[in-house]
């Protein structure tokens, strides 16, 4: 399945993830399809912390609200590593709990952004899609 992710929306979700550094940053990734990503809903990372990241329960019901009342579909997730590598940590994994959504990380860490996206399963990564 090939996933594609718009200019504005990678934009949104990098310019989020610089500003938070070296906080975590988050999000929800919205699209028309579940192949598709074309808005980053912006959410608040409650742990405010450079290693991990929770949401907001009260911003994931509005994410959920915003997608269906503009006919959008909830394609998955994102979260920033400001200091490390574009692939799920353990407790990512751990935490993943719908194998069908897409969870993808963004790297800060090199010389230029890394932004991948993985599906994961039974706390195994089953899938990894380079979005940029």
């Amino acid at each position: 399945m090939a996933f594609t992710i718009t200019e504005e929306a990678y934009q949104s979700i990098l310019r989020q993830a610089q500003e938070d550094a070296p906080v975590e940053s988050c999000g929800y990734l919205l699209g028309p399809d579940k192949e598709t990503v074309s808005f980053n809903y912006k959410m608040t990372n409650i742990d405010h912390s450079e290693e991990h990241f929770s949401f907001d329960p009260k911003e994931q019901f509005a994410a959920i609200n915003y997608a269906k009342k503009n006919g959008l579909k909830v394609v998955g997730n994102w979260h920033s590593h400001p200091a490390s590598p574009s692939r799920p940590s353990e407790e990512d994994k751990r935490l993943a709990y719908d194998p069908n959504a897409l969870y993808a990380i963004l790297s800060l860490a090199g010389k230029y952004p890394v932004f991948n996206a993985f599906r994961i399963k039974d706390n195994e990564v089953v899938e990894r899609i380079n979005l940029r």
